[in-house]
């Protein structure tokens, strides 16, 4: 029987696609789009800000998922990495390794048929941190990644799209890679600064 779990919180990713990524806009289906680059490099960030698996409380723990995709992201065969921070206690670091890795079903879920290469998981210190509507994280000698809205004549200075996406299903922000957004570990090695960048809250479940 699987656990009951739920989860709210905040979340951004930085790809190296020109802006905005095709893998979101394109017309035959979600993820079928050929990346700009041709294979795409992006991390992932999360912030709970409350969340319960079984019991244990997942409130303020961050997670990082990095991926390298030889082509359209729904071909498969990616290459993942993923990071818990390491605050978590034994238990609260296999819970966030269910639902990020897809065990647990929810968002992620989707993503886990997809990978051919799993580098493993490691605890890691993770900062979250959000300054009005820019965010960025670090994971000290591996990953300093940020994002901001892309540039907007709107008043609200943001652009929101319903694009589908697995994380956000219902909306998720547009946005651009800040300057220095790198990763580098597991014999991977990008700079997304300039590239790519979307945000949104989060809200999942699952049991």
């Amino acid at each position: 029987m699987a656990a009951k779990w739920r989860l709210t919180g905040d979340y951004f990713e930085n790809c190296n696609c020109d802006v905005v990524c095709p893998c979101l806009i394109s017309a035959a289906a979600p993820l079928t789009g050929v990346p700009t680059q041709g294979s795409c490099d992006v991390a992932l960030a999360f912030h709970i800000e409350r969340g319960e698996y079984d019991g244990a409380p997942l409130d303020g723990l961050n997670v990082v998922v990095a991926a390298h995709v030889p082509g359209p992201m729904a071909d498969g065969n990616w290459t993942l990495a993923a990071y818990i921070d390491q605050r978590a206690d034994d238990r609260q670091a296999a819970a966030l390794e269910a639902i990020f890795g897809g065990a647990e079903g929810g968002p992620m879920a989707a993503f886990a048929p997809l990978v051919g290469t799993h580098l493993g998981v490691r605890r890691a210190p993770i900062t979250y941190t959000v300054q009005g509507k820019t965010r960025s994280a670090e994971i000290p000698n591996v990953l300093q990644m940020s994002v901001d809205p892309l540039p907007t004549m709107h008043p609200g200075g943001e652009i929101w799209a319903s694009a589908g996406h697995p994380v956000a299903p219902d909306r998720l922000a547009l946005a651009v890679g800040g300057a220095g957004s790198t990763y580098a570990d597991h014999g991977m090695r990008w700079d997304n600064s300039g590239r790519n960048g979307h945000y949104a809250p989060i809200s999942w479940s699952g049991g």
